[in-house]
């Protein structure tokens, strides 16, 4: 089968999204695939055999830490020259935007995945009076697509409500090879505590913005000397955070990636998630598979990975203090050893294998295509 997937974010970027692509598409080469992926110019020409096309990126005024790239006509020859099965537009926004427009105009099958609550950002950027012009928009992107994929039965509710047309969830993955509790490092924890590997080490790993709400980790700081605390990410809030957290036991280490960062859940004792805006964290999963209890605020993604009690404690975002409060539980040496192992045990056999065979069974489907009927016509 060709696949053309189009993405606003790729390698050498770092996150949610490009995890999951770069983990899917392996698997789809592996399985004879062809791929191409069209994104953003930031130096990357091929990905393990599959050809990355750039488009010209640069940064945008209102976010300094990354750069984008625009709609672009030469998304449109890109997909005509290669004449995909299906195309894959991920994130539809502003590279997206052409994709979804070369999608429909070519006639080619088109899925779109939605993995950002824009919308719901605005709240920290005091642009609320915009999120129903943000929300029409990308219910305008994502209904031009013969199938939606969303990360979470949640999100999957709410842009079904909001009028999004064949909205499916593209199921979870992690992987669990390199995200394993077998990769702590003295050296790393060492590093991560700044020199005090005894006291307990809270884990922050992701994007460094408002929306994540960082800021509220400092109370916990300041009222137990049981914890120091590791941001691990960039962002463009980094500034403003190492202003916030100034004189506490902090240590920023900017991105962290492969071994070292599975190094550095590993050595971890708790992993910290205060944002209530996420679409799943996928963060959360790797914790997990490093066997790393999770304190995360109480919300329809955090609910469908976390069993409260069981593998991580949830707060409740809308109590004065219930943050604070239930980090320090973990002041309880035997819960966070309890709940670590019921982490590691719940997530030890996801993979990604399956998300990558589903993502293939719905492209199949779109695209019409039975591609296994297709093998046996050729050997015949």
């Amino acid at each position: 089968m060709k696949i053309a997937i189009v993405t606003e974010t790729f390698l050498p970027s770092t996150d949610g999204i490009v995890t999951r692509l770069t983990a899917c598409i392996r698997w789809l080469l592996q399985d004879g695939h062809d791929v191409r992926i069209i994104a953003p110019d930031l130096g990357v020409y091929e990905f393990e055999g599959a050809e990355v096309k750039g488009v010209p990126a640069s940064t945008l005024p209102f976010y300094r830490s990354k750069q984008f790239a625009l709609p672009n006509p030469i998304v449109r020859k890109y997909l005509k020259e290669y004449e995909p099965d299906v195309v894959h537009v991920v994130n539809p926004a502003i590279l997206g935007f052409s994709g979804v427009r070369a999608a429909k105009k070519l006639e080619y099958p088109l899925v779109a995945s939605y993995h950002t609550n824009v919308a719901q950002y605005l709240d920290y950027y005091n642009l609320s009076l915009f999120k129903g012009l943000i929300w029409w928009y990308f219910r305008k992107l994502h209904n031009e697509a013969d199938l939606n994929l969303c990360t979470s039965n949640t999100v999957q509710q709410e842009l079904t409500e909001r009028n999004f047309y064949n909205v499916h969830v593209w199921q979870r993955g992690v992987d669990t090879e390199m995200f394993h509790p077998q990769n702590y490092d003295s050296s790393i924890r060492e590093k991560l505590t700044d020199g005090q590997p005894d006291r307990k080490l809270l884990l922050y790993v992701g994007r460094l913005a408002a929306e994540k709400e960082i800021e509220k980790l400092k109370h916990v700081l300041d009222t137990s000397e049981e914890f120091t605390l590791a941001i691990v990410g960039d962002g463009p809030h980094r500034e403003a955070l190492e202003k916030h957290f100034e004189g506490t036991k902090t240590v920023f280490t900017g991105y962290m990636h492969g071994d070292q960062l599975a190094k550095a859940f590993a050595s971890a004792d708790v992993f910290v998630f205060p944002s209530t805006t996420e679409t799943l964290g996928l963060v959360i999963l790797e914790a997990m598979a490093s066997g790393l209890p999770l304190v995360a605020a109480k919300s329809g993604p955090t609910c469908e990975q976390i069993e409260d009690g069981r593998t991580g404690l949830l707060y409740d975002p809308h109590k004065e203090g219930d943050f604070t409060e239930t980090i320090r539980c973990f002041e309880d040496e035997m819960l966070r050893k309890r709940l670590a192992r019921n982490a590691r045990e719940d997530i030890k056999a996801l993979g990604w294998s399956g998300a990558a065979k589903q993502l293939l069974t719905l492209y199949e489907e779109t695209a019409g295509i039975n591609v296994e009927s297709q093998k046996t016509q050729q050997l015949t």
